[in-house]
């Protein structure tokens, strides 16, 4: 187990960041924290990805020499997952922010649940 442990520290890094990105989404209730958390889970699963896309002594999928074994090469796809992922992450972000700015303006609070109480209140 330890050996094991040791082989594989940067999927256990993922999975504590996950859970550090998931527990700050649902333990805050400030909106500018719940959005840091969900970056924090974002970051582990692009984390995730590219260390099980890395395979070690490979190099990277351009054709040198005339080798075209597919056993001298890593996979291209969890790379380009990650790449995308991260576009994505970014302009989710950025919604996001804009939505909590309109909603400070709005009821001039990040809590949560003082926004939920309003909008009942105005129902």
């Amino acid at each position: 187990m330890g050996s094991n442990l040791a082989s594989h520290y940067m999927e256990f890094v993922a999975i504590i960041l996950f859970g550090i990105g998931f527990s700050n989404l649902l333990l805050h209730r400030n909106l500018v924290k719940k959005i840091i958390g969900l970056n924090i889970m974002d970051t582990a699963v692009y984390l995730f990805l590219a260390v099980n896309g890395y395979v070690s002594g490979r190099k990277a999928p351009i054709i040198e020499n005339g080798v075209q074994s597919v056993e001298a090469y890593i996979n291209p796809i969890p790379g380009g997952l990650v790449l995308t992922g991260i576009v994505v992450s970014v302009s989710v972000s950025a919604l996001m922010l804009a939505l909590t700015i309109c909603l400070y303006e709005k009821y001039h609070t990040l809590d949560l649940d003082v926004i939920s109480l309003k909008i009942r209140e105005n129902e």
